[in-house]
């Protein structure tokens, strides 16, 4: 018996978790192992309601459970932020979250705009770091007039870079600070090069350490230090900006790769494309030693809440990886399987040129599984 926390959300989310769960339960029906299902009432409708994002109480319930099952968050009557940063990125933050895994795999059946790549071509996995680097909240706004002590130093640097004066000769301008740690830096490179270990024994890292020297010259040599203990793993660091080129032209190139936070977040969604799309897109926010979360990476598309038609295969392939984070891998690699087969019998939404209904999809990858 496994106990998973359920926090569907907003727009599709409540409709792609219904047919995620439906499909995970045919997969403990299959292998011999039951799922509790433990539902959160959290996002925009309690939100708007209560002013309430997620409490200090649930989070340290959510802390019983080793796995999270997460729908959408988002709402056009809430500010743009306000959920995500409240509850999306409180959750990833209380627990540590520091691994952002992204499979890219190009099933069968589906479509790519890259011409001549086939599934063999597209099937890799970026390890993203998931707490530190641009996204730790460190900025401002810096007004005229404004002399605040913690401004001061954003200042003088602007009035040595530019040889201007903040408070006569600029209206405003804005930083953002981007922060690695050593620490942060080697526990998510250390997983990347283990499961290189367990894939191709093939590692890219990626970052910017041409221009900003300090804060990835850093990340490099954590990434030199830790490869010293995996011998057997071919290394080699990449610019961000190639990377971008080298995911269209040459895919096949890349097994795993990682790479700080904001880089991470951009090259995830170039894969998304490659691989059909962000209705193809699952992801975990992993902490290997407390609980993790499991959603895909798409939006909420209000628009859509309560059609019945929104693609749940990233929220469905998101199960597979809770099923693979609990230890049940040969259900999680049947679910995988099951998914790609809707997609070769076109038993898909109408995104993916289906005609079944978001319930429908859920059913039938349910009962695939179940025929073994």
């Amino acid at each position: 018996m496994y106990k998973v926390a359920c926090l569907p959300g907003d727009g599709i989310g409540p409709e792609i978790i219904s047919a995620g769960r439906k499909v995970l339960d045919a997969a403990g029906e299959r292998f011999g192992f039951d799922i509790e299902w433990d539902e959160y009432d959290v996002g925009a409708e309690r939100y708007i309601s209560t002013g309430q994002l997620i409490s200090e109480d649930e989070l340290k319930e959510l802390s019983n459970y080793r796995a999270i099952y997460f729908g959408a968050i988002g709402d056009d009557r809430v500010t743009p932020g306000v959920l995500e940063k409240g509850i999306l990125l409180a959750v990833r933050f209380y627990f540590d979250q520091y691994i952002n895994l992204r499979p890219v795999k190009l099933l069968k059946g589906v479509e790519t705009p890259l011409a001549n790549k086939k599934p063999e071509d597209i099937d890799f996995v970026v390890v993203r770091e998931n707490t530190e680097d641009f996204y730790v909240g460190i900025g401002s706004r810096v007004k005229s007039g404004v002399t605040k002590n913690e401004l001061k130093v954003v200042r003088d640097l602007y009035s040595v870079k530019f040889g201007l004066d903040v408070e006569t000769d600029a209206d405003e301008l804005a930083y953002q600070i981007g922060v690695l740690s050593k620490k942060g830096s080697e526990r998510v490179i250390r997983y990347a090069f283990d499961l290189a270990e367990k894939r191709s024994k093939k590692l890219a890292s990626v970052d910017k350490a041409n221009v900003l020297t300090d804060v990835y010259g850093l990340w490099r040599e954590v990434f030199n230090d830790v490869s010293k203990n995996y011998p057997d793993v071919s290394t080699e660091f990449n610019f961000v900006d190639a990377v971008t080129m080298w995911f269209v032209k040459n895919p096949e190139w890349y097994d795993v790769l990682v790479t700080p936070n904001m880089f991470g977040d951009i090259i995830t969604d170039l894969g998304a494309m490659i691989q059909g799309g962000l209705g193809l897109a699952p992801g975990g926010n992993i902490n290997p030693d407390g609980t993790s979360m499991f959603e895909p990476i798409h939006g909420s598309a209000p628009k859509y809440k309560g059609k019945n038609i929104a693609n749940p295969l990233a929220t469905i392939w998101a199960g597979s990886m809770l099923l693979d984070h609990l230890g049940e891998n040969e259900a999680a690699a049947a679910v995988l399987s099951s998914i790609e087969h809707s997609i070769e019998e076109r038993a898909v939404t109408r995104d993916m040129k289906g005609n079944l209904k978001t319930s429908d999809v859920g059913e039938w990858i349910a009962e695939d599984l179940l025929k073994g």
